[in-house]
């Protein structure tokens, strides 16, 4: 009863006292109706063996097959067990941006499948949908029904009258926020805030709302267990606002929160917001009315610029100041994805010198940097276009393949070792290089990391252990399990940092339920490193398990512990 006395509030707001009421009862029929439709599914609460591949449906090909049997068949035969989700990127009909400019929200692109193929793929696999719901396709039917003139369209997007001022507009791309279009009506200018195709939503309009709200209902039914909310940072305009993290797109998240938590209590939300890192912890909201998990943006470039460094000493300072509002959220850790490396997160953390100085080292590895418009009219770095595995190289000298991937896992024991829920992009989970020549055929930057892979290809790789796949593949796979193995690495347990000097990132994880101990730690630097451990976290006995290595070892407080170049200790007691 709380949660929709909350949502006739949020309605009150976004809409006013009349229509906001008119609109709550709308909403309230949808979710009685979806009750009696879809039938929520008691999966076991998140724990640590969760993992979540990224992955594109057709990132693995076989021909003669559709995409996602090619990729179902894969990942059963060699990912059960190593990770419980996929992260299907978005495989609905699209037009532009590998699949992020939906045509249509409820079909499944022909080129990879249908329904079913994605049904086979929820036996073995939780699933994660994108809801690319802050724009549409300019060939979806609705925006063509727009500019046919159509009523029930006139209201779902933002035509721009006049000529307002629009300088303090946050921008993630350079390109033009509006673009003409000729309409039924005559010339019109619409609002874009990524591409001309692109066509943002109009959330103004109640009846656009209880579309999403009854699109996310849809991808419930189909088997979604998180629901990702891309670009859900610019969802609301408002002319004369940066139109970025506005409190109608705050109140449009609990809406949609509370809309899941009556009809599928097993979705959950999870919030896509390139920020900095204080203000992507807003989209928590109080801890239990946003997302349920928010992607942890600052990540990738922290342990990126770590590793670089070879000092642990700015990771642990911020590490050390995670908090969770509840023990009902926690955060998506991941290091790689279908983009780049976002640099905005570092925004407060980093100086802008530093950043500068990773953007030099991605250009020098051959990789791209993209840049965002400020509204001074400069420009700054947004995104490092390279593969992660290509990212932590050493530019400025040659160095053994055996330092490259001692420090390419040893970025993914510190994503898999902090609170939350990994998320590993395809290609890192494999040790694939960039794509060069994606970028020549496509044009766009981000395409350096999303080559796909043909089945033959993948699996000759695997099969030789001498080849970088395999390598990087088994060592992946031997962290997977190690977390896997140990409640102190459930997403929502407690973290403490410790500080063990530059050389080495040290983290101690523990359950309460179980009184399960974990001390985590990782020698950041291609030099052998001491560590003491801390005296109040050894056991009585001082017998410590490592969870990678399986040795059984005897320490006492203060002792010294030698780590190699970039090896990782899971210390369970």
């Amino acid at each position: 009863m709380f949660a929709l006395e909350a949502m006739l509030t949020d309605l009150i707001f976004l809409y006013g006292e009349e229509t906001g009421r008119t609109t709550f009862a709308r909403l309230v029929g949808i979710i009685e109706q979806n009750r009696l439709l879809i039938s929520p599914q008691y999966h076991s609460q998140l724990s640590q063996r969760d993992a979540i591949l990224i992955t594109y449906g057709d990132q693995v090909q076989k021909q003669g097959e559709s995409p996602l049997h090619t990729l179902a068949e894969f990942c059963s035969k060699h990912l059960a067990g190593l990770v419980s989700g996929l992260h299907i990127l978005p495989f609905f009909p699209y037009s532009s941006d590998d699949g992020f400019s939906v045509i249509d929200y409820r079909g499944v692109d022909p080129a990879l499948g249908n329904w079913q193929d994605i049904l086979d793929l929820n036996r073995d696999f939780r699933l994660m949908f994108d809801a690319v719901i802050n724009h549409v396709s300019a060939q979806s039917a609705w925006f063509r029904g727009f500019l046919a003139g159509e009523k029930r369209f006139q209201d779902f997007f933002i035509v721009v009258e006049g000529h307002p001022d629009l300088s303090k507009v946050v921008r993630p791309r350079t390109l033009p926020l509006l673009t003409h279009f000729t309409t039924s009506a005559g010339d019109k200018l619409l609002w874009n805030t990524f591409s001309a195709d692109q066509i943002d939503l109009n959330y103004q309009n109640p009846e656009l709302l209880l579309e999403i709200l009854e699109l996310l209902l849809f991808y419930a039914k189909c088997g979604a267990e998180f629901i990702r909310l891309d670009a859900i940072a610019y969802l609301w305009k408002e002319i004369g606002t940066a139109c970025i993290h506005l409190p109608q797109t705050h109140a449009i998240i609990r809406i949609m929160h509370a809309t899941l938590e009556r009809v599928a209590p097993q979705v959950k939300l999870i919030t896509e917001t390139n920020v900095p890192h204080s203000e992507n912890m807003s989209y928590f909201g109080d801890g239990k009315d946003e997302a349920d998990l928010i992607y942890n943006f600052a990540l990738p470039p922290l342990i990126l610029y770590t590793l670089q460094k070879g000092d642990a000493g700015t990771l642990s300072a911020w590490a050390g100041g995670l908090r969770l509002p509840s023990q009902q959220v926690t955060f998506f850790n991941f290091l790689a994805s279908h983009d780049g490396i976002g640099v905005t997160p570092l925004r407060g953390i980093l100086q802008e010198s530093q950043i500068d100085e990773l953007a030099r080292r991605t250009l020098a590895q051959g990789g791209l940097v993209s840049y965002r418009s400020n509204p001074d009219g400069s420009q700054s770095p947004y995104e490092l276009n390279i593969n992660y595995f290509d990212a932590l190289a050493n530019p400025d000298r040659a160095e053994p393949l055996e330092n490259q991937i001692g420090r390419f896992l040893a970025a993914h024991a510190i994503q898999l070792a902090l609170v939350g829920v990994p998320g590993i992009y395809f290609h890192s989970l494999f040790g694939s290089r960039g794509w060069p020549e994606g970028v020549h055929l496509t044009g766009r930057k981000r395409s350096l990391n999303r080559r796909k892979l043909t089945l033959a290809e993948l699996e000759l790789d695997l099969k030789n252990p001498n080849t970088l796949r395999s390598r990087i593949f088994q060592g992946m796979a031997r962290l997977l399990k190690a977390r896997a193995s140990h409640a102190a690495f459930q997403p929502y347990s407690e973290q403490r940092v410790f500080d063990c000097g530059g050389q080495i990132f040290g983290l101690f994880r523990f359950d309460l339920d179980t009184n399960g101990h974990v001390l985590c730690l990782q020698n950041v630097t291609a030099q052998p490193a001491l560590v003491n451990l801390p005296g109040e976290i050894i056991s009585q006995t001082g017998m410590t398990i490592d969870l990678l290595s399986g040795e059984r070892m005897i320490k006492e407080s203060g002792d010294n512990l030698r780590l190699s170049p970039y090896q990782t200790r899971w210390l369970a007691y």
